[in-house]
């Protein structure tokens, strides 16, 4: 029980790791969540300091929940502390456990007021080690909108509901037999839903049409 206590421990301090504010007060003495939508995410980022730093902080979010997921999972040692009732082996089982923590670390970051971002980069690297074909197609219908419709929180959302869609297209229409997908898609649903429930106020500007578009980014500069 130690080992994985400590490895969620790990996890969500990794993930709290609060990478906009932490470039903000570095580029421009500020605190990211005063400026822009408010939130502590690469898109405010990016509205507020430019696409450099912006793409920096998304990488950088990220690359918490791959660490988490493929690296501070890798701290355990002999089973498992409880019954495995899940059809992942006991490594995968413990890998979405880090990842969780290090998504909830980011939302609720102890560094920072408990006033984090909304992990949907975060939850992008801790995906990417379980399931990366969803991660890919997700990715894909982000940028589509994206560049649609400028808005990055439509984009994210519309990847949110994507995810758990494309596995269960791939498994019950082209009969790809993902491994664990029973379990799997459960947890894809709730990782969904926990980031449109991050995206709530998101959500509450679009119907109202007052949402902020990207627009710092060079390709969507009108010339």
């Amino acid at each position: 029980m130690v080992a994985i206590t400590v490895i969620a421990i790990l996890s969500y301090l990794v993930g709290s790791i609060p990478t906009s504010i932490i470039v903000a007060r570095c580029r421009r003495g500020i605190d990211i969540r005063q400026f822009g939508s408010g939130n502590a995410g690469g898109t405010n980022v990016f509205r507020v300091l430019g696409w450099k730093a912006g793409t920096f902080v998304v990488v950088a979010d990220i690359a918490k929940g791959l660490a988490a997921t493929m690296l501070l999972s890798r701290l355990m040692y002999g089973p498992i502390p409880f019954e495995n009732r899940t059809p992942f082996d006991d490594f995968t089982l413990v890998q979405i456990i880090a990842g969780c923590a290090a998504i909830l670390g980011h939302i609720w970051t102890v560094f920072a007021g408990f006033r984090g971002g909304k992990g949907i980069a975060t939850a992008g690297g801790m995906l990417i080690g379980v399931a990366p074909l969803e991660v890919a197609v997700s990715l894909g219908i982000f940028g589509i909108v994206l560049l649609a419709s400028h808005y990055v929180s439509l984009g994210s959302l519309s990847a949110a509901v994507a995810f758990p869609l494309t596995m269960f297209f791939r498994e019950n229409v082209f009969m790809a037999e993902i491994e664990g997908y029973n379990t799997l898609i459960f947890f894809s649903i709730a990782i969904s839903v926990l980031i449109i429930f991050t995206h709530r106020t998101n959500i509450k500007r679009l119907l109202r049409g007052t949402e902020n578009k990207i627009s710092t980014v060079p390709i969507f500069r009108k010339k």
